[in-house]
């Protein structure tokens, strides 16, 4: 593993979370369940601003090192949200925390969005060539993008020495336009990552 995702997940803060932190912890993950337009990811910048900024709950290691591990695992997108549920019940002092964390973060972020999903799409497939659906889903495309691209920034600012992290960015950039001017596929460029990160060039 990255040294540095190591000492991520080694490095704990000591907070106490009372039965209403937990209950706000929920309902904050109910509510960006309801603007995960375009996947969970999208509410990263957020989640960043309510666990780190706002409530201290969890370090900018251990937000940064919960999403590159969930993303470089198998299995679906959605697990750093468990990763940062467990990493603030554990900060919380205990496993039974954490597996509280992973409960109420996971629950919080797929009941309302997966029972709006069914409801909507049911009801969308059926009303599909009405004028108003198809202007709903013309009006999404702009603010998933403007949501990613936030999500970027967020991600990236855990890297502010462009002197010192320069080979990231240059891999960033070149793999930007890889994407954009051909058609390999994703799971090569993950791969040439993780080769890169082995060896220590980035």
């Amino acid at each position: 593993m990255n040294p540095a995702l190591n000492d991520a997940l080694h490095s704990t803060l000591h907070i106490t979370m009372g039965w209403s932190d937990w209950l706000n912890l929920f309902l904050h993950y109910m509510l960006l369940s309801l603007l995960s337009i375009g996947g969970a990811i999208s509410t990263l910048p957020d989640m960043h601003r309510y666990l780190v900024d706002q409530n201290h709950w969890l370090t900018d290691a251990q937000f940064n090192a919960s999403v590159a591990i969930a993303q470089a695992a198998p299995g679906p997108n959605v697990l750093f949200i468990a990763l940062m549920g467990w990493n603030v019940g554990m900060n919380a002092g205990s496993v039974w925390a954490g597996l509280l964390g992973v409960l109420v973060t996971m629950t919080g972020i797929l009941l309302p969005s997966t029972t709006l999903a069914y409801t909507a799409a049911r009801w969308g497939h059926k009303n599909r060539d009405l004028r108003a659906v198809r202007a709903f889903k013309l009006g999404m495309s702009p603010i998933v993008i403007g949501l990613l691209l936030a999500t970027g920034w967020i991600m990236a600012a855990a890297h502010h020495v462009p002197r010192q992290d320069w080979p990231i960015w240059l891999l960033t950039a070149v793999c930007a336009v890889v994407v954009w001017r051909t058609k390999l596929h994703l799971l090569w460029l993950l791969g040439a990552g993780a080769l890169l990160g082995w060896f220590g060039i980035v």
